[in-house]
């Protein structure tokens, strides 16, 4: 980590661009589990500082989680082929080993050297947190291991766990982050932690609906590789109805308030936007795009319902 500090200036943007610093939606998590907390704790020096532990760790590990994939993607050609020589300048310059700004042996370094750095701040974590209780640490073990191992070593997300992991890993984010503050979370934090989960699901099955030819050709068995082209079609609505189903059947359960679902129905929209953008017309790029939009938008829905309802 000491050479990689001292780097020259590009290098370290080459860093910064390997771990996709750009991309922060994964850390959402941590205002959202802040949220869930309810004013009691806001403001809790312990708290923030378990929070911030955490959260420092999350980008870490999730840093060393895509250097990784960079370079199994690298190694093995489906970035090549994904990206292919007609990529833009701006494209490719998010594939730093695509630009030869770095060697596979430097994003190696980097991915132990950050997985490294994030596990120690999620140990500290928890040994400084209100509560450690084994739910919350074995998840978090459970978020790193999959991690590191997504494209590495186990690579879980080449034998058929991608969609999984992508879901689960916010999910399982936003379930730490509240169980070492305040020890349990009700089933409405249940609720918004599996919707903040299905969030980078429902705009990575659209990026892997474009790379399917090079997953395919590299044995990486995504939903849109194993799947007929309107299997996945259906895969993918399935999943949008899915989200919407959650936001619904929750309020009409009782999980959440009764005007959960109307106080949701901007990013419901949205969603349904997404969808027919890519699933109906088959713009892949906008629908992920949309996808984002749709996730941070969820996001900044449940972080004011939570915080409007912690102060009336």
């Amino acid at each position: 980590m000491t050479a990689i500090l001292t780097a020259a200036p590009g290098r370290v943007g080459a860093y910064a661009r390997l771990a996709k610093l750009d991309v922060w939606d994964y850390y959402l998590a941590l205002p959202l589990a802040w949220s869930l907390l309810g004013p009691a704790l806001w403001f809790d020096p312990r708290v923030l500082a378990t929070l911030a532990l955490f959260g420092v760790g999350t980008v870490f590990v999730v840093a060393s989680a895509v250097a990784f994939d960079d370079v199994t993607g690298f190694v093995d050609g489906s970035d090549g082929a994904n990206y292919g020589p007609n990529a833009s300048a701006r494209k490719l310059a998010r594939k730093p080993l695509l630009t030869g700004e770095l060697t596979v042996v430097d994003a190696v370094r980097f991915g132990w050297a950050t997985a490294g750095i994030g596990a120690v701040c999620w140990g500290v974590c928890v040994a400084a947190a209100p509560f450690a209780l084994l739910w919350t640490v074995g998840l978090a073990v459970l978020c790193l291991v999959t991690a590191v191992q997504y494209s590495w070593g186990l690579k879980i997300s080449y034998r058929g766990w991608q969609e999984v992991f992508l879901a689960g890993f916010g999910t399982g984010l936003v379930l730490c982050a509240v169980g070492f503050a305040q020890g349990a979370i009700t089933g409405f934090g249940i609720v918004q932690a599996v919707l903040f989960g299905l969030g980078p699901l429902l705009f990575g099955v659209y990026s892997n609906t474009r790379d399917a030819d090079g997953d395919a050709a590299v044995g990486r068995p995504t939903a849109a590789v194993l799947l007929s082209a309107t299997g996945n079609r259906l895969f993918i609505a399935a999943l949008s109805v899915a989200e919407i189903a959650v936001i619904v059947v929750s309020a009409g359960l009782g999980a959440a308030p009764w005007w959960f679902a109307l106080a949701m129905m901007p990013a419901v929209l949205l969603r349904i936007a997404q969808l027919r953008r890519g699933v109906g017309i088959g713009d892949l790029l906008a629908a992920r795009t949309l996808g984002l939009r749709a996730h941070r938008l969820t996001f900044v829905l449940l972080f004011a319902i939570n915080v409007l309802g912690g102060w009336l």
